[in-house]
């Protein structure tokens, strides 16, 4: 490290899963890269066996699949390597303070791990990214348009200001779409597939409206309202903080009414 002072070692890590969720998904693949005081480094890489599925939607964006994964081991049989290349280190990752870790901890936990990551310091990288380099309407006015957007956060003039950094943004990356269908694609990768805005529910192959969140994701929602355990959930769920637009798809659905795809 040539401007980072190390006073202990340290891991950079990243994760592959089956999806999102750091309390339901599973690792796919581990990579990681220590860093020793002395300025030596190894690595680390192994993919991971779910044990369950990898669906298509993971699959296309790491390239992972279940034939790849099928004569792996399973993380708990990996446990043990992890822990000593984990051990005594302090983290970093990309985005992982919100996902990477959560998640590896909910497999440590699952295979009876001791590893004990509680005084561990982590760096994430995306994290000081966005501090460092600000997102938001102002900065975009400034890279974009060259100016100054003096009246910040008054609606019109945020309004006005975003017309013109998108105009700026199509005329800027020569591969960005000028063809507005193509460009709602580029800012909405799952247009299509969504049942409500949210993405609360997805259509699957068949044309039925699933579960994409929890412990249902991916059921269909036409079977789980057919089980008495199901429509439990159900009604479970109209008494939590979810849309209107999804309670809506869930009363109906309790009716024995369900989202019909447009074709």
């Amino acid at each position: 490290m040539k401007n980072l002072a190390l006073d202990r070692p340290l891991v950079s890590f990243d994760l592959e899963t089956t999806g999102t969720d750091v309390m339901q998904d599973r690792i796919v693949q581990i990579g990681a890269v220590r860093v020793e005081l002395d300025g030596s480094r190894r690595s680390y890489a192994s993919l991971v066996n779910p044990e369950r599925p990898i669906p298509a939607s993971a699959t296309a964006i790491h390239g992972i699949t279940d034939e790849d994964v099928r004569e792996q081991p399973p993380f708990r049989k990996i446990v043990a390597a992890v822990e000593a290349f984990f051990d005594g280190a302090d983290l970093v990752g990309f985005n992982s303070i919100r996902f990477d870790m959560p998640l590896l901890m909910e497999e440590l936990q699952r295979a009876g791990s001791k590893l004990d990551l509680s005084g561990v310091r982590h760096f994430d990288a995306m994290r000081i990214f966005h501090k460092m380099e600000p997102r938001d309407l102002t900065a975009a006015v400034r890279f974009f348009c060259g100016e100054d957007l003096d009246a910040a956060h008054d609606a019109l003039a945020d309004a006005t200001a975003t017309l013109a950094v998108l105009d700026a943004q199509v005329g800027r990356y020569a591969d960005l779409p000028g063809d507005p269908e193509q460009l709602n694609l580029f800012c909405n990768p799952d247009a299509g597939k969504q049942v409500d805005r949210l993405g609360k529910f997805l259509w699957n192959d068949a044309g039925e409206a699933v579960f994409n969140f929890g412990k249902l994701r991916g059921k269909p929602l036409k079977e789980v309202a057919g089980r008495g355990d199901g429509r439990g959930y159900m009604e479970w769920m109209l008494n939590k903080d979810f849309s209107e637009e999804i309670k809506g798809i869930l009363r109906d659905a309790l009716d024995g009414v369900f989202p019909q795809r447009r074709s």
